[in-house]
């Protein structure tokens, strides 16, 4: 089995795994009025902002063996460094001691944008007599208008770089840019990694962002996004009033280890990886089936760690709070757990924080098992009015107590890319 002896959280509702609990479990949202730069292109300007992770911050405490490689780090890479020195710092992993060939990095993130400042100059200076923009400017006047480093600000790849430097991780080390998938993929793959004898040790995580300038101007274009009374009340899956996403930021990383490396070592154990599953899947018109894709990688997840739908204790949704994609979730549920389906506890994370994009599956998985600590299920905040279309158990007004330990994470893409892990606490 895989072992998960640590976790760093990075989110909207608190940095590591007791202050982000303790906010979930009394109930307080991460979602605010955006500060992080001006005119997001949201509703009200809001947000799941990481407040606490500012410019002192992170200097300071959570990038401070980093603070000369800050310069070529965009805010994602930033939170996603950070999420794994917090969680190298959780499992008290004996640096010194440990064979580091065996140390691998699997990390997924977001495409990276540039804000559009960084590009303004390059930009202007690449106009023709006409103040249009001239491609082949660029390549002779342009270019040279931007900071020398620009690229490695904002290389998806770089995450796993530079924690790979800063552990002096010389295991194997990969990136999954999948948008929402690739906290549950980066998961998958590390796992497999081990299973296969490549790695004992393997940092696996997610950074992401929706509250880049560039993306939430994406996000009002393409996406339905939420409003409420107040910033807090706007994200509610599966309610019958839902109206959409809140864009959000974070990272989190979990350390994963052979069981017999951790116990040699005497870790503590948080968890177990039990199985994990991935599909995509769209018709020929390319036109994206939330619906099966979920079914599949659930099917799969199930399979790979020999369980049934009802040893299952309780699901972490997706819960984008979408009118569309949350009863296509439900369906989903429904479909592969049967009469259970109605029964199992069912929470959604996004509704405190928002949609931190490709963090969002380990960032919400961490709080089922921080959760588990309590022997809880934590609730789904904002969910009022049920809704016939997702006709499942949603958690509401207060954490319960869930069968046994064992969790499922959900998590799609708007390209209908599932991906799902099983983990069981201790």
């Amino acid at each position: 089995m895989v072992a998960i002896t640590g976790i760093g959280v990075i989110s909207p509702s608190g940095i590591g795994l007791e202050q982000y609990w303790g906010n979930l479990k009394a109930g307080t949202s991460g979602v605010t009025v955006i500060d992080l730069f001006d005119g997001i292109g949201t509703p009200g300007g809001i947000g799941g902002q990481c407040r606490e992770f500012n410019d002192a911050s992170i200097k300071s405490t959570y990038l401070k063996s980093q603070r000369k490689s800050i310069k070529v780090m965009c805010r994602e890479i930033q939170l996603g460094v950070a999420s794994a020195n917090l969680a190298l710092e959780d499992s008290a992993l004996p640096m010194d001691q440990i064979d580091h060939s065996r140390l691998g990095v699997e990390f997924g993130a977001n495409l990276m944008l540039s804000p559009p400042d960084v590009l303004c100059d390059a930009a202007f200076a690449s106009r023709d007599e006409n103040n249009e923009f001239n491609v082949p400017k660029w390549g002779s006047t342009g270019l040279f208008k931007l900071e020398p480093l620009w690229l490695l600000k904002y290389l998806p790849n770089m995450p796993a770089c530079h924690i790979g430097i800063n552990a002096d991780a010389r295991g194997p080390s990969n990136s999954v840019t999948m948008d929402e998938a690739s906290g549950n993929l980066s998961l998958s793959e590390a796992k497999s990694i081990i299973e296969r004898g490549l790695a004992d040790i393997m940092i696996a995580g997610a950074t992401g962002t929706r509250l880049n300038a560039v993306k939430s101007m994406h996000a009002g274009l393409w996406d339905q996004l939420a409003s409420g009374p107040t910033p807090g009340e706007a994200s509610k899956p599966f309610d019958l009033n839902r109206n959409g996403q809140v864009v959000a930021e974070g990272a989190c990383s979990f350390i994963l280890e052979t069981t017999e490396h951790a116990k040699a070592r005497g870790a503590k154990i948080l968890g177990y990886l039990l199985g994990t599953g991935a599909s995509c899947v769209v018709d020929h018109n390319g036109q994206p089936n939330f619906k099966q894709a979920l079914i599949n990688a659930m099917r799969a997840a199930l399979k790979k760690a020999k369980l049934k739908p009802e040893d299952i204790g309780s699901i972490n949704a997706h819960g984008l709070g979408s009118t569309d994609l949350d009863p296509q979730e439900a369906a989903a549920i429904l479909e592969v757990f049967g009469s259970y389906g109605k029964e199992v506890p069912v929470t959604a994370i996004k509704s405190f924080i928002g949609n931190t994009g490709s963090a969002c599956g380990t960032v919400e998985l961490a709080a089922s098992i921080a959760a588990f600590a309590d022997n809880l299920v934590p609730f789904t905040l904002n969910y009022k009015t049920p809704d016939p279309a997702c006709a499942i158990n949603i958690v509401r007004g207060e954490p319960v107590t869930p069968k046994n330990k064992i969790v499922m994470k959900l998590s799609v893409t708007r390209l209908a890319q599932a991906a799902v892990s099983i983990v069981e606490g201790v």
